[in-house]
């Protein structure tokens, strides 16, 4: 068993709805959902366009996946998780758009938001007691190689390359896409999430997602407001 710290809109909201469909799969339920027809692209290849973001859902990585340290318990994680929502105010990224980072398009923010990172940060810290250290097998899956030094150290002390300073926020929407189809898919991208490009998206909980074996598909487990804000205006 794998757990993670995602951010994700709650299972009713239209953007959940929008990207679950675009991704053939509902990460809260695990059903298959059939995807949407696409100029240019048979069912097949959008089908393998997104298989690596099907897998682990709609979402942006917080806390990448780990195994849960020694002596730790999910009921652990949870009540963690629950104190943590708590004390954390749910704030807005003022737009976010559809962008692409390298070889992948990903629904990212417009322009730099320091709460987010914040928050990003913090979510990084106050868990890491929970995760296991990476063994040399997962290490190496990271490619090390490629990564710059502070990526590295990154991987080794936080189990992840991407966190405080080289963080970027993205909700993954596609895998590698060759750039002779690229125009393509961004145009495909843009009509799909016409309602969310260039418009606030609101960071108003924190999702446990787990994944129940390696490779398996990961699913929400469970989603916890954000509720410091709430909780002041009725004390």
């Amino acid at each position: 068993m794998r757990y993670a710290l995602y951010f994700t809109p709650p299972a009713s909201d239209p953007l959940t709805l929008a990207a679950q469909r675009w991704l053939g799969r509902n990460a809260f339920t695990g059903a298959a959902l059939e995807q949407p027809a696409v100029n240019g692209f048979d069912a097949a290849a959008l089908a393998g366009l997104t298989a690596d973001p099907r897998r682990y859902g709609f979402h942006a990585t917080l806390k990448a996946p780990f195994a849960l340290a020694e002596g730790r318990s999910e009921a652990e994680l949870l009540a963690e998780i629950g104190r943590f929502a708590a004390e954390v105010e749910p704030f807005e990224i003022p737009q976010a758009v559809v962008g692409r980072l390298g070889s992948f398009f990903a629904l990212v923010p417009g322009d730099d938001c320091e709460p987010l990172q914040a928050f990003a940060g913090e979510v990084v810290r106050r868990f890491e007691r929970f995760r296991a250290p990476l063994t040399s097998a997962d290490i190496a899956r990271r490619k090390p190689d490629e990564l710059t030094a502070e990526e590295r150290q990154n991987l080794v002390q936080w189990g992840y390359p991407y966190v405080f300073d080289t963080f970027r926020f993205h909700m993954t929407l596609t895998g590698r896409v060759p750039v002779e189809r690229r125009a393509a898919v961004e145009a495909a991208l843009l009509a799909h999430f016409s309602d969310f490009h260039e418009r606030p998206l609101a960071i108003e909980g924190l999702a446990l997602f787990r994944e129940p074996s390696r490779g398996a598909d990961f699913t929400v487990h469970s989603l916890f407001p954000l509720t410091a804000g709430a909780n002041r205006k009725t004390a």
